[in-house]
């Protein structure tokens, strides 16, 4: 193949078959954006405080439309470790110097949108349960990759005593998922493939 015959990294062809033309996939800063990785780590700390105070919010709902009894049971575990989180992370904040204050998480809006939403789409019982069960683990992953990214910045800012409390959190998340999949796996999905 000829050099010119390359094909070029940046001429990845759209859904349509046209080539994107790169100058419009540039982003323009906001005003207040970060310029440094400490900016970014208070700026996602505050939207991971905002995603932990809706998701306090969502959990009732979500247990309350639970019909079995474990996923109830661990969905009301984890509002009380939810609102453990939100304390922890009012201490991150006080350690880095910050007033804690979240700013909305446009992520977790859209995953408790679409938790709604398969309330919405599903009749109560197992089925629902199931689909409580894919909602509740879609948040948990969004939260054990936030959380991740959070121990590693604090980290490199080399605010340790952030990245213990931040850790924690992070090991109670990964928790959380295990928790939900065995209830998947050994209860609810077996009665709702039934």
């Amino acid at each position: 193949m000829k050099n010119s015959e390359k094909p070029s990294a940046t001429k990845a062809a759209n859904t349509n078959g046209s080539v994107p033309n790169n100058a419009s996939a540039i982003v323009e800063p906001a005003s207040d954006a970060a310029t440094e990785l400490r900016g970014l780590f208070i700026d996602s700390l505050k939207d991971i405080y905002w995603a932990e105070n809706a998701l306090v919010g969502a959990l009732p709902k979500m247990a309350a439309n639970a019909t079995s009894a474990s996923l109830a049971s661990a969905i009301k575990e984890h509002h009380a470790v939810t609102q453990n989180q939100i304390a922890r992370l009012e201490q991150v904040f006080d350690i880095v110097g910050e007033k804690a204050e979240g700013k909305k998480c446009e992520a977790m809006a859209g995953l408790l949108k679409e938790g709604d939403s398969i309330l919405e789409e599903t009749v109560p019982g197992a089925v629902r349960d199931a689909g409580i069960i894919a909602a509740s683990q879609k948040i948990e992953h969004y939260e054990i990759a936030t959380y991740g990214t959070l121990v590693a910045f604090a980290k490199t800012l080399g605010e340790n005593d952030a990245a213990k409390l931040l850790t924690q959190t992070l090991a109670e998340e990964k928790e959380a998922d295990c928790l939900l999949n065995d209830v998947a796996l050994n209860a609810v999905n077996i009665v709702a493939a039934e």
